[in-house]
């Protein structure tokens, strides 16, 4: 059970709401869908390897909703291990300079509700994360430890979100998409490859050549 609630609170509450459930019904995917419930698939702790999966991406999608619930979606960036995990129920980042609307910051300033979306393309993964989030500022200590090594970005602030629950969807309709950086250093090793099998190609075509002309 889960600690400080009763025996019908299932983790997966906080987005199977009663008008969420009443759709499930309506649709035909409510009896699957308790089932699932029951077993109580949705983890409420960071594990080893949703640690692993968030410390290796380099993109996150932030979501936030004002007071009156207008929501909002960014995009936060940076080299891989840019995102922490700092214990079991916490996820760091620092919080680089942007086109300084604070829309996140705001609405966070009023409604710390919160929500992360990490998909990695290559291994067709995507893993959906609810919680609450809040800004620390001034905090040079937790800024340093956050702040990604030689990363070329300034940092304003450190983003904590406190994990309530989470959920890995499976890889359907996930396109698979490589990075840049990655794909070039598949064909320079392609082409390094290459290289060393047309010189061991000319040196046998010279060593057969030789061969031949000495009969």
């Amino acid at each position: 059970m889960t600690e400080g609630r009763d025996a019908d609170f299932y983790a997966s509450d906080v987005a199977f709401t009663s008008s969420v459930k009443a759709m499930q019904a309506r649709k035909g995917s409510r009896q699957a869908i308790e089932a699932m419930e029951k077993q109580r698939c949705w983890e409420t702790r960071i594990t080893r390897d949703l640690a692993e999966f968030i410390e290796a991406q380099t993109s996150v999608f932030l979501a936030t909703a004002s007071k009156s619930g207008q929501p909002y979606i960014q995009h936060r960036g940076g080299p891989k291990g840019f995102l922490k995990v700092l214990d079991e129920k916490t996820i760091g980042f620092a919080d680089f300079a942007g086109n300084r609307q604070y829309i996140s910051l705001g609405n966070l300033a009023e409604n710390p509700k919160a929500h992360l979306f990490l998909i990695d393309y290559v291994n067709r993964q995507r893993v959906k994360i609810w919680g609450e989030a809040r800004i620390v500022e001034n905090d040079a200590e937790l800024l340093k430890r956050l702040m990604p090594q030689r990363y070329r970005a300034r940092p304003e602030q450190v983003l904590l979100f406190r994990v309530a629950t989470w959920d890995a969807n499976c890889a359907q309709h996930i396109p698979q998409r490589f990075d840049a950086p990655d794909v070039a250093s598949t064909l320079t090793e392609q082409a390094q490859r290459i290289a060393t099998l047309e010189t061991e190609l000319s040196r046998l075509q010279a060593e057969t050549s030789r061969r031949e002309s000495g009969l």
